[in-house]
């Protein structure tokens, strides 16, 4: 696919995150050409001029001349990134993420990276001299096909080693296991797989909403037509057992060979009770 490249001057990078962990979020991108055809992110062609052009096959390059201002940020959480991978393919030429890093890497501010791609190696050295750092690599399968059906980011194998590679150079390495994809998702051989070299795992599900809610359903019903009607039942009747036993299943898992973990199931909850503690304190 061809992406359409455009630069975007931006006053600032840095916005306040309705996130459940983040105070703050960094997207040096708009748009992201992995093109995961599960992404949340795509409803934001509705406020970006993109309306008319498929996702993943735009990129706005967001260019600020204006410097961080680190002393606000200053022990707090900032994500990079909520809406865009900022590791994309495109991070290669315009070296945005990198330049963001090297702003932040003298402060102390407490950073999450969320990635799918083993660019993240090329800035090792840098993500070492951040003192409070965690990196986040997801990964939902160790199928390649089904990865090559869902995204266009770096291969399962390149996340994996990434991931060891990250941990070796004393980083704060997270498997993040989304989203998680009910009765396709293995998460006990995904741990299996990579517990020697990961310091914790999350968990999300696999919300389905807006347009490519049947773009996945469509999906299942033509690769995996005997898990379609639980799907439905799911997705178009919101069925939630399924998600309830998984839960408990994850917990006595991670509990009884001893990872650490968090779940992430109930997101908008989760995200409900951050807005209520801080409307709380004004």
């Amino acid at each position: 696919m061809t992406i359409n490249e455009n630069i975007k001057e931006v006053n600032n990078y840095v916005s306040k995150s309705n996130l459940p962990t983040y105070d703050y979020v960094i997207n040096p991108y708009i748009g992201c050409p992995h093109a995961c055809k599960y992404c949340y992110a795509s409803f934001m062609k509705r406020f970006t001029n993109h309306n008319k052009e498929e996702w993943g096959s735009f990129v706005d390059i967001k260019v600020c001349d204006k410097k961080i201002n680190v002393k606000k940020l200053e022990n707090q959480t900032v994500l990079l990134s909520s809406v865009t991978d900022c590791y994309n393919q495109l991070e290669a030429k315009y070296q945005l993420t990198r330049s963001i890093l090297e702003q932040l890497k003298d402060s102390n501010v407490i950073l999450g990276i969320v990635t799918k791609s083993h660019l993240i190696l090329r800035d090792v050295g840098i993500l070492k001299q951040i003192k409070n750092l965690t990196v986040a690599i997801s990964i939902n399968t160790l199928d390649e096909e089904f990865k090559k059906d869902m995204d266009h980011a770096s291969s399962i194998k390149d996340r994996l080693n990434t991931l060891k590679t990250l941990r070796e150079n004393g980083i704060h390495a997270v498997l993040f296991m989304s989203p998680m994809f009910p009765y396709i998702t293995d998460f006990k051989s995904i741990i299996e797989t990579s517990k020697d070299y990961i310091d914790e795992y999350w968990f999300e599900n696999l919300n389905l909403r807006g347009d490519y809610k049947y773009r996945i359903l469509n999906y299942i019903e033509d690769k995996y037509p005997h898990l379609i009607e639980k799907y439905k039942e799911i997705y178009l009747k919101g069925h939630m057992e399924y998600w309830e036993l998984l839960a408990k299943d994850i917990q006595n898992y991670c509990e009884t060979i001893g990872v650490k973990y968090e779940n992430y199931f109930y997101h908008e909850q989760l995200v409900k009770n951050k807005l209520e503690k801080r409307n709380s304190k004004i």
